[in-house]
């Protein structure tokens, strides 16, 4: 294709010189030339648009435009149409005609940073643009991202009605609250809404919210399609010839290209001009690359913060089984409330410093589109994860206090009592750290823009679960309370639960907790509350600080003791018990079964034994000894046998010599010596004594020196031991 011809600019000045000297002789004037052209429509290749100034409603925004800078307390929202388009219109651009003389000035001015009159300027501009605002219906728009996306979408309305404006084919008309009135009177359906011809920007009367009419406003479709219409219109958007104020089609540009909310940072201002916008303002993922960096670095910080958070936060339970046993023994178990209050510490560390990153990025940074979408959602959810985890650990921790608190001042601070406080404050507190925790993530929920029926649902299903299993956590429940009221268990005693033996760690709303010795069993509130309760504890003012419970053993005893032994073994038990330390009241008594009447040895009192270990040692020993004690009573009657051949003087002396035996042993009382039987080979005398000994090898060492002695002196009486002999008869056939 060829190139049109241009004609040089001497020539074109001579032919229109010729051309004005040969119009006169040919009767024709300049004016008439010049004219006669006029009357065709230029061919210019583009179709004639009505320019702003030609619309019948420019001259109302001169009007408006001159009453918001005389009267700067007025509101954007009317009740008309053209009361709430004009106002929006008019007041966005003042806005945008601010923020440039602001701009302007950012040179000259010295320092850093704008002044604090330039600060007191920038409040009232916020407040015309935040006004101006209010003017677009964001109901649909997620609470999260609602305040930042109505800031983008009220700029870019402003972009898109300049288009608008000044690509209207026709002037048209923008109805007043007469011209509504007038409109709906010749529609079949009336509505109160109007929409820009040509367009799907509609405006409509909201109603009415507490009692007072809130006009008309952009409507949540047409706020719904903003940024569709700005991506279509914003690369046919061209200089335009006209020379109104009232056009800024470069206000979302100046406001997502550059740090700030409204106005950019002064220094950042201060920077070349070029280097902003071919290195800082270039484009990156939608993104300036000032943005794209600062962004990264804000996230990467917090990322590494939030790392150390969590990870300082499971090292508070990183307590082992011997830590938790050492701090109960040493008494520190007052100090764990300083491990929850490190917890709450921690989460309330994170709750600032979540919001410090998201105004960071938001105001200042200043993200814009989708990429703020994505940052608003994930830091919302971290946010509110970490503000249901402090309301937890705060109502644990209060819970800890108030628990401590309550046992001093009941006069009672051990780790016991404690203990039994905690157990009744810790699950109410849970209960409602939890209530506040879910009640959050709810409250998350409907900010990131899920519907409340969707949240409905979503509580629904935890309500179907409570619903299937309500009878029996209710019961249990209910259960409970009235262990807790009644009080027939508590922590720290010693208990017999059906055929369950142990100490009753914990008694939840739920569940009780009772450690046997072999294991820890979890029994439902509800079977402990009918089940036989047999509980051993002691309760007392004496035993307040120390868990006092009845000891009982029983002991079978051998069916040939004679009243004696019976008498020394009871003698014995008593004397041995009163003397242990660990025990009090103690009672030793002989008894005999119902069934086949055996004989028993049953042993009761009181003993100090908090935990397992203490009391199947305390239990050992007193078993242990007793059975020591019953064989010290068998082997303290003894039975010999001296021969038939033995003179009645040797027999009349046989108890004075087994007597005097023991006058070697001073911790051996003789009682007596009597012939009580003739056997088949033997005079067969029993003597029986009472021994002192402190140990059981002392016992046995005492038997054996008597028994060596006994012999010894048989011997020297001539007094002779028989053998058993046996015949054996032979029959012949």
């Amino acid at each position: 294709m060829c190139r049109g011809f241009r004609v040089p600019r001497l020539i074109r000045l001579l032919l229109a010189f010729l051309i004005a000297c040969l119009l006169p002789l040919m009767g024709l004037s300049t004016a008439a030339l010049w004219a006669a052209p006029a009357a065709a429509p230029p061919a210019t290749g583009r179709p004639s648009y009505v320019p702003l100034e030609s619309q019948a409603f420019h001259g109302q925004l001169l009007e408006l435009q001159q009453q918001w800078i005389d009267a700067p307390l007025n509101q954007v929202v009317g009740d008309s149409p053209r009361a709430t388009l004009l106002n929006f219109y008019v007041v966005m651009a003042q806005v945008s005609r601010d923020i440039a003389r602001i701009e302007a000035k950012a040179m000259t001015t010295p320092g850093l940073f704008w002044s604090s009159a330039v600060q007191s300027e920038l409040e009232l501009i916020t407040s015309y643009f935040d006004e101006a605002v209010k003017a677009l219906d964001v109901s649909e728009i997620p609470q999260s991202i609602r305040a930042d996306f109505a800031d983008e979408y009220a700029l870019k309305l402003k972009v898109i009605l300049d288009y608008v404006f000044t690509h209207s084919r026709k002037p048209f008309e923008i109805p007043d609250a007469a011209g509504m009135k007038a409109l709906n009177e010749g529609r079949v359906n009336p509505t109160a809404s109007w929409t820009i011809p040509g367009t799907s920007i509609t405006l409509t009367d909201v109603g009415d919210e507490g009692g007072r009419d809130r006009g008309f406003l952009f409507s949540t479709y047409t706020v719904a399609q903003i940024p569709s219409l700005y991506e279509e219109i914003k690369d046919r958007l061209r200089p335009s010839d006209s020379s109104s104020t009232l056009l800024t089609p470069a206000i979302y540009d100046a406001f997502s290209l550059r740090p700030g909310h409204i106005l950019p940072p002064k220094w950042y201002l201060m920077l070349p001009r070029g280097f902003r916008q071919r290195v800082l303002q270039s484009q990156l993922w939608d993104q300036t690359l000032f943005q794209v960096v600062v962004g990264l670095l804000a996230l990467a910080t917090y990322a590494a913060v939030q790392l150390r958070l969590v990870l300082a936060l499971l090292g508070t339970y990183r307590l082992t089984q011997r830590d938790a046993r050492e701090l109960l023994t040493a008494m520190e178990v007052w100090k764990l409330d300083n491990i929850a209050w490190h917890r709450v510490l921690l989460a309330g560390v994170a709750l600032p410093l979540t919001r410090l990153v998201e105004l960071l990025l938001d105001h200042y940074v200043n993200i814009t589109g989708l990429p703020l979408q994505v940052l608003v959602y994930l830091l919302y959810t971290i946010y509110f994860c970490w503000a249901g985890l402090f309301s937890f650990f705060l109502m644990e921790a209060l819970g800890r206090s108030l628990a401590e608190w309550i046992t001093m001042l009941r006069g009672r601070r051990n780790a016991l009592q404690l203990s039994r406080v905690s157990n009744l404050v810790m699950p109410v507190c849970r209960v409602l750290g939890a209530i506040i925790g879910i009640s959050l993530i709810y409250r998350l929920l409907i900010l990131l823009g899920l519907p409340a029926s969707t949240v409905l649902a979503f509580s629904a299903v935890p309500g179907l679960a409570i619903g299937l299993g309500a009878s029996k956590l209710l019961g249990n429940l209910f259960a409970g309370l009235s262990i807790q009221t009644d009080r027939p268990l508590r922590v720290g005693e010693f208990c017999r639960i059906g055929a369950n033996l142990g100490y009753v760690t914990k008694i939840g709303l739920r569940s009780l907790e009772l450690q046997t010795h072999e294991s820890r069993i979890t029994i439902p509130n509800s079977i402990v509350d009918e089940e036989t309760i047999v509980n051993y504890s002691l309760r007392s003012v004496l035993a307040q600080d120390a868990v006092l419970h009845v000891f009982e053993l029983h002991l079978p005893l051998p069916t040939d003791l004679t009243p004696d032994q019976l008498d020394d073994l009871l003698h014995y038990s008593r004397l041995f018990l009163s003397e242990l330390p660990d025990f009090s009241a103690t009672q030793v008594f002989l008894d005999q079964t119902a069934q086949d009447g055996e004989l028993l040895l049953r042993c009761c009192g009181q003993i100090q034994a908090p935990n397992w270990t203490d009391y199947l040692t305390l239990r050992e020993a007193v078993l242990l000894r007793l059975r020591q004690l019953l064989d010290q009573v068998t082997r303290s009657r003894m039975v010999i046998g001296v021969a038939y051949n033995t003179t009645q003087e040797q027999l009349q002396r046989i108890p004075e010599l087994i007597a005097g035996l023991f006058d070697r042993e001073p911790l051996a009382a003789f009682r007596a010596c009597r012939l009580m039987a003739i056997s088949d080979f033997s005079y067969d005398f029993t003597y029986d004594y009472r021994s002192s000994q402190p140990t059981y090898a002392a016992f046995k060492d005492e038997v054996a020196r008597l028994n060596r002695a006994l012999l010894a002196l048989f011997a020297a009486e001539g007094i002779e031991i028989p053998y058993p002999t046996q015949a054996e008869v032979q029959l012949d056939e």
